[in-house]
This record gives C-alpha cells, sequence and structure tokens, in this order.
C-alpha cells in the first residue's frame, strides 16, 4: 500500500511554534515517527511538507497510490482549492489535525477541505497520524 501524508503550513515548525499546542518535538521527529509506524506495517509511505497551497494541490493531483493523509494547517479553514484537488482524484483521504481544532479559536471550527475526505482525526496529537494509516489499511486493504 502506497499513502502520501501531506503537511501544509508551519508544520515544518513543531517544537518552535506553539509548543503548548503543538508539543516539543520538532518536525524531523514526527517524519521519523510516521515513516517508523508505516514501515511497520508495510505501508510505503511518502511524506510532503509545503508552505504553499499551489504545491500541495500539485502533489494531490500527481498522487497515484492508495490513501493520502493531509493536515492542511491553516488551509483547513478556507483553502477551496484543496478541497478540490482532494475531490479530484479518486484516492480516499483523511483529515488529520494534532490539536482540537473545535477547542480553539471559533475561525477553526470550519473546515473546508473535511467535506473532500473520508474521515477527519482532530486533537489525538501525532496519534492522529497513526489512525489515519491505520483507517486507510483498514478500507483499502480490508484485513490488512
Amino acid at each position: 500500500m502506497r499513502i502520501l501524508v501531506i503537511n501544509g503550513p508551519n508544520l515544518n515548525l513543531l517544537g518552535k511554534r506553539e509548543p503548548d499546542i503543538y508539543g516539543k518535538r520538532d518536525y524531523d521527529a514526527l517524519v521519523g515517527e510516521i515513516s517508523d509506524y508505516a514501515a511497520k506495517r508495510s505501508v510505503d509511505a511518502e511524506i510532503f511538507q509545503s508552505n504553499h497551497e499551489g504545491e500541495i494541490i500539485d502533489r494531490i493531483q500527481r498522487f497515484d497510490g492508495d490513501g493520502i493523509v493531509i493536515n492542511p494547517g491553516a488551509y483547513t479553514h478556507y483553502s477551496v482549492a484543496i478541497h478540490d484537488a482532494l475531490k479530484s482524484v479518486d484516492v480516499p483521504a483523511v483529515e488529520v489535525h494534532i490539536s482540537n481544532i473545535y477547542a480553539r479559536e471559533e475561525f477553526r471550527h470550519k473546515s473546508i477541505t473535511a467535506p473532500a475526505c473520508v474521515g477527519q482525526i482532530s486533537g489525538l496529537g501525532w496519534f492522529g497520524y497513526f489512525a489515519a494509516i491505520d483507517f486507510l489499511l483498514s478500507e483499502v486493504v480490508p484485513n490488512a
């Protein structure tokens, strides 16, 4: 199984940006943990991060695999373009957020991108990425 893990704007600043919300571990640690978790499940995970909406859209459109795990960051709340890109490919996607977006500022409560996904995981920290991988395994490759 091949999955694409997309991290949007500012996730490259994990460990530095609001550690009380996002934790003290850095982005490289997140990439390592996702890679290890996926490998233990025989999942080929490509991990991609960009602060640029167009690059994220281009990567979604080029992906030829089995599933997408996406943390759109701030684009969650206003990117119709990423929503449309997710809808334009025949690949199931799961939206993930490290923090609980519904327990934060009001503007974070609305996800534009979630309706283009099969589900959303919010507020479970890094575990959300693992849960999304497991969900895709159970849905895309049943009995995996």
